[in-house]
């Protein structure tokens, strides 16, 4: 059954899929919340584990950096290994005065400077959106844990360095973005939402703020890697939840 990325069969991966950008981050959250967690991919070291989370069968693995990486590993588990939900779990910059670092945002949509999109031949322009049942779910057991979280609309963006001056304009801290409302950009979610409404599954993401481009603010990698453990916790209770909502307890 394996993929060109992805060397597993079929019933190696949970229904659910925590999708961290980082390898790193999936290993870490498999050593540290899964039992008897086991590696079932490894190709070009894209680390993908499945365990138990609460007597819950729940896979996590990472999805590498940006829309392309992730549109690959998204479609792949969609279409090729049965996957019925994924959840974006990761880092994102704040836009938003009100959104500080380490805050959680749970991403309604998704506004995305990419062309991904093109590829479906829409005659217009398609809204990313997370899945309201999946989102529902995880606004609830945030505020059960009592986390300071925010839900709205996130900007993916395909650049993370751009040609303005030496300055990404995305990173201007009252850009047209921030202007209408979005609280942070990140680089993976809107396209895991076009995947996931084109082979008729669920997704979601669930990021943590690793700086602020208001007030400069930032986490070192090593902490974006290792102690983002409330969004982790959250993404979880949300993958226990929501096998219980679709599947049955």
């Amino acid at each position: 059954m394996s993929t060109p990325h992805i060397s597993a069969e079929k019933g190696d991966f949970a229904k659910t899929v925590l999708m961290p950008g980082d390898p790193y981050r999936a290993q870490f959250i498999a050593e540290n919340f899964l039992k008897n967690a086991r590696l079932v991919n490894d190709v070009r070291g894209i680390k993908g584990y499945t365990g138990l989370y609460k007597e819950t069968k729940v896979s996590v693995m990472a999805s590498g950096m940006g829309m392309p990486s992730i549109g690959i590993y998204s479609y792949e588990l969609y279409n090729f290994f049965d996957v019925e939900n994924i959840i974006r779990i990761g880092s994102a910059g704040s836009y938003n005065e009100n959104v500080h670092v380490r805050d959680i945002v749970i991403a309604q949509a998704a506004c995305t400077d990419s062309n991904y999109g093109e590829q479906f031949g829409l005659p217009g322009t398609f809204a990313p959106i997370a899945d309201f049942g999946l989102v529902e779910t995880a606004v609830k057991t945030a505020r059960e844990m009592g986390l300071c979280f925010h839900v709205g609309n996130i900007l993916s963006s395909d650049r993370f360095y751009g040609d303005n001056a030496g300055i990404p304009d995305w990173k201007q801290p009252l850009n047209c973005w921030a202007k209408m409302g979005v609280l942070a950009v990140e680089m993976e979610a809107a396209a895991l939402f076009m995947n996931a409404a084109r082979a008729g599954k669920r997704a979601a993401a669930i990021c943590t703020v690793s700086d602020s481009l208001i007030t400069g603010e930032a986490t070192s990698a090593e902490e974006r890697q290792n102690s983002f453990t409330d969004m982790m916790k959250l993404a979880l209770k949300t993958a226990v939840k929501i096998k219980n909502k679709y599947e049955g307890a």
